[in-house]
């Protein structure tokens, strides 16, 4: 019986030096700055003092404080273990206002198990910025204009559109320039036209511009314009000599002693000469001037056309041809 006394009173003894013991929580609270102006910030410090392993729940406000002062940021706490296995935990908050008053801050609370702890409280004076509306250009901002960074998406809807107007640009400028040159829009390859041999070249373009009738209306120039330069065209693939970046005495120099010119040289030389006076004297030929010109163009490109040489093979097989059908006869 004395025994379980003993044992009852030793519990009690050992609960109520336990008790004793176990320390209170504690909640400190401080600020940097008890004035500031408006739009400038400050912090709160925020110190809980409290057992390791007492169980505590910090009640902080998530974006005002009170009415008229706010919020901005909240650090991330910070413990640490001191003596008599005590935990210090820091936490600080980023305020700010934008109403000029002495404000009486709240106290910040601590939940420890059953009971709620509260904090000192700490006055805040936001004071008007001073302003003189006689010297507007003193106006300053409180805190400068932030550069955003440089991201290409923001660019991207200015970078399509010139890209896009470029292309519609392209496509405007090859359209009017097929069109503009009688070509179909799909750019499609065209077939090869065969080019005549030079003789006949230059026959169907004499042909073609005697069916203009230039000189007939007046168009004197134009018309030696283009006679010279189909003949030009024709010495040059006939003879190998580059016409077309000879002066007229030049092509008459070469072609002088060519022996299949000499027949027709008096021809060449009239054509050359009188298309010469009309370019660069501006003389106005008599009709029968340009007729005759016309026609001594279509006797030298005749006269010097290249002569067939049919291969011998050809010809023996001809006679051969021929004269067994005399003998059959």
């Amino acid at each position: 019986m004395n025994l379980l006394k003993n044992i009852f009173l030793w519990i009690v003894v050992w609960g109520i030096s336990g008790t004793a013991y176990a320390q209170q929580t504690l909640i400190d609270v401080t600020i940097d700055s008890a004035a500031i102006l408006i739009g400038e910030q400050t912090k709160l410090h925020l110190t809980v003092t409290a057992d390791k392993d007492r169980p505590v729940q910090l009640l902080l406000p998530a974006d005002t404080l009170m009415r008229g002062v706010e919020v901005l940021d909240i650090s991330r706490p910070d413990s640490s273990l001191i003596e008599n296995d005590r935990l210090v935990i820091k936490q600080d908050l980023l305020i700010t206002s934008f109403d000029s008053a002495l404000y009486l801050l709240p106290p910040l609370k601590v939940v420890d198990g059953p009971d709620t702890v509260s904090s000192n409280q700490v006055a805040l004076k936001v004071s008007t910025i001073p302003v003189n509306a006689d010297k507007p250009e003193e106006f300053n901002d409180i805190k400068e204009v932030w550069k955003p960074p440089f991201v290409w998406a923001d660019y991207y809807p200015i970078i399509y559109g010139v890209l896009l107007g470029l292309f519609l640009l392209c496509v405007i400028i090859y359209i009017i320039k097929r069109l503009k040159n009688r070509k179909s829009l799909l750019p499609f390859a065209e077939p090869d036209v065969p080019k005549l041999p030079p003789y006949e070249q230059a026959i169907k373009e004499l042909d073609e511009l005697k069916g203009q009738k230039l000189w007939q209306q007046g168009l004197n120039k134009e018309y030696y314009t283009a006679l010279t330069e189909t003949l030009r065209r024709y010495i040059d693939e006939r003879f190998g000599v580059n016409a077309m970046e000879l002066t007229s005495s030049e092509i008459l120099d070469l072609l002088r002693s060519v022996p299949e010119v000499k027949s027709v040289y008096d021809k060449l030389q009239q054509i050359l000469q009188l298309a010469d006076f009309v370019k660069f004297a501006k003389i106005h030929p008599l009709p029968n001037e340009n007729d005759l010109s016309l026609v001594n163009a279509y006797l030298f490109v005749n006269a010097t056309k290249p002569v067939e040489v049919v291969p011998e093979s050809t010809e023996t097989a001809d006679e051969e041809s021929t004269n067994d059908a005399k003998k059959k006869e």
